[in-house]
């Protein structure tokens, strides 16, 4: 089959190898469990329930490694009345409060956000965070555990500053209501005379009378959060913004400490400086697709490479060998339908 040259570089499959099992099969998940005894980690992203019937869940594999640690990610969570709900990015940040607290679209119902902010923030870094302590604490202890991770809980971590005011106060957030999510004019996205936009965020104080004073707005430098005074003022910033193009804008505000920034296209992150000179991005090499650039890696403290070579990802074949199995096993495994 056709894959895009850009796939096997993904940040979610770079660097890995795989292989495909039917865990239906005895000798399916006989190759699982003699996987699971050498793994550090395991992750499984079934629906609550299929593991265990399977007879691949963290008991039976615990058992044979107790020394793993194994990750259960789902949306929702193992337990609950949600917990066999079907879901994605959208749903979980629906359920979490984040769509809610977000702006509105033209026609008033909250907008999409532009990434997967619940897969990536809410249940990958979240698995990895957990992933993480539970391996320093099995350094210490020598066993494993078993980690219930859904990217609802991220959400609602994410969602902490609102749903914990609301908590101690009974006082809720939405779009509008409060100082994140759009109730001052000085911490929104405006239109500039390109059709571009700019991301404007003076919080403090001194952030504030700066972007006042470099608008020549002093009128209402005075007024930050004068609710009365916050209409006006954002139509005032917009009509503002719209007599010179977002570049110009950037240029006069961003280095003189006024939280103002480019609403970059995807096309412009790609090309740019700053992120440049970060060494944002890399060249991976894979063997049937060629050379083309992708994101570097992004953890800190680790060297981001020049270049990635990457290997193809589908490595059965490699992968049971290093598991001890025969020529002989892999050719009647893959006779059977039981690997690919």
């Amino acid at each position: 089959r056709q894959i895009e040259p850009a796939f096997h570089a993904y940040g979610a499959a770079r660097g890995t190898r795989r292989l495909r099992l039917d865990l239906k099969q005895a000798a399916g998940r006989e190759v699982l469990e003699r996987l699971a005894v050498r793994a550090d980690v395991l992750i499984e992203s079934f629906r609550p329930g299929v593991v265990q019937r399977l007879g691949i869940d963290y008991p039976a594999l615990a058992a044979l490694n107790p020394a793993l640690v194994y990750c259960a990610t789902s949306g929702y969570g193992q337990t609950g009345p949600y917990a066999l709900w079907a879901g994605h990015d959208i749903n979980y940040l629906g359920l979490g409060g984040f769509l809610d607290c977000s702006g509105r679209d033209a026609d008033g119902c909250p907008a999409l956000p532009g990434a997967t902010v619940a897969d990536s923030a809410g249940g990958g870094m979240h698995a990895c965070l957990s992933i993480t302590a539970a391996l320093l604490q099995r350094g210490r202890t020598g066993r494993g555990c078993y980690l219930d991770v859904a990217a609802l809980d991220g959400v609602l971590a994410m969602m902490s500053l609102h749903v914990d005011k609301y908590l101690a106060t009974s006082e809720a957030t939405t779009a509008g209501s409060d100082l994140l999510t759009g109730r001052y004019a000085w911490y929104g996205v405006y239109r500039t005379r390109d059709d571009r936009f700019l991301a404007v965020g003076a919080i403090e104080a001194r952030f504030y009378a700066n972007l006042c004073r470099l608008l020549e707005l002093e009128s209402f430098a005075a007024d930050q959060f004068c609710d009365q005074r916050q209409p006006e003022f954002r139509q005032v910033l917009q009509r503002r913004f719209l007599e010179r193009d977002r570049d110009d804008w950037v240029n006069l505000l961003a280095p003189q400490d006024t939280c103002v920034a480019p609403v970059l296209s995807v096309a412009e992150v790609a090309a740019d400086p700053h992120l440049a000179a970060r060494q944002s991005f890399t060249r991976a090499v894979h063997p049937r697709h060629g050379e083309f650039p992708q994101l570097a890696p992004l953890w800190a403290g680790v060297a981001r490479p020049a270049r990635i070579e990457l290997a193809a990802l589908d490595q059965c074949e490699a992968i049971l060998a290093e598991s001890g199995y025969s020529d002989t096993d892999i050719a009647r495994l893959l006779a059977q339908d039981v690997v690919e």
